[in-house]
């Protein structure tokens, strides 16, 4: 058994999920620190989602043990624990309201419901809400309804929202997926500043693409069948033969810019 880090932001102990007779991940070992913001990539199917929620604490390991901030999973109250986290998905999304406005989408997190109803926010509430919007581009979208907005505006708010209530660990799934070329590099332009931010918490990013990476990421965890391929610095892990492994056909990996960027290898 590997020893606990108690400051450890997750840890993740032999952890294996089974649903039937299908596992989904298996054995995964993984530690993020307070100060690392990590990407977790692989194909379809590798489990990438199965660990986010279990980072989120919506879901328990089968077997094996799952720390989320110094909390074992099991043994916490999750609903005491979700509000420490920042989360952002397709799913989160496909819960919003059409109606609703883009600031009460943020605002409310505060209360961690979505969809206001008769709650009362503060002045204090309103404007960390409005520096957010601002921080992401979208602030002149404050009193537009959610449903209104393209998918990368949907994005950006979405990501505001789960840093207002200063999460202690942020989680973006697939943050650019089904973005344009220019939303996505948008997106990706915002997200390295937030990574550079030295106040900024600790993040898993999940994705398909080492192209998605935002420079800033310091930390890549490789998933294939709900295995790990390698794990650590990015610098280390991000490599044409790990890639390769991870989606199985011949990669190149190299990096400019402090962007990575892949492609299949020349017979």
């Amino acid at each position: 058994m590997a020893q606990i880090n108690p400051d450890a932001v997750l840890q993740f102990v032999d952890v294996t999920v089974r649903r039937g007779t299908k596992v989904l991940v298996e054995d995964i070992n993984w530690t993020v620190e307070v100060d690392e913001h990590w990407a977790v990539l692989g194909p379809n199917g590798a489990g990438k989602s199965t660990l986010m929620n279990i980072a989120a604490a919506t879901l328990h390991p089968t077997s094996g043990e799952a720390y989320v901030l110094g909390e074992r999973l099991g043994r916490v109250d999750v609903f005491e624990l979700r509000p420490r986290i920042g989360l952002a998905t397709a799913a989160l999304a496909g819960r919003i309201p059409a109606g609703e406005l883009v600031s009460d989408v943020v605002v409310s997190a505060g209360y961690s419901v979505l969809g206001r109803w008769r709650e009362a926010y503060g002045r204090l509430d309103v404007r960390r809400a409005t520096r957010l919007l601002d921080r992401l581009g979208v602030g002149h979208l404050a009193e537009r309804t959610f449903g209104t907005l393209s998918e990368g505006e949907r994005k950006r708010v979405q990501i505001a929202r789960a840093l207002m209530t200063d999460p202690e660990l942020l989680l973006l799934d697939e943050p650019a997926a089904g973005l344009d070329l220019g939303g996505r590099e948008d997106l990706i332009r915002r997200l390295e500043r937030f990574a550079r931010d030295p106040d900024a918490p600790a993040s898993v990013l999940v994705s398909h693409h080492v192209e998605e990476l935002p420079p800033g990421i310091t930390h890549v965890l490789l998933l294939n069948e709900g295995r790990t391929v390698a794990s650590g610095l990015a610098r280390d892990v991000l490599t044409g033969a790990n890639l390769t492994a991870t989606f199985g056909m011949p990669l190149t990996v190299e990096r400019r810019g402090g962007r990575w960027y892949a492609r299949l290898s020349e017979a």
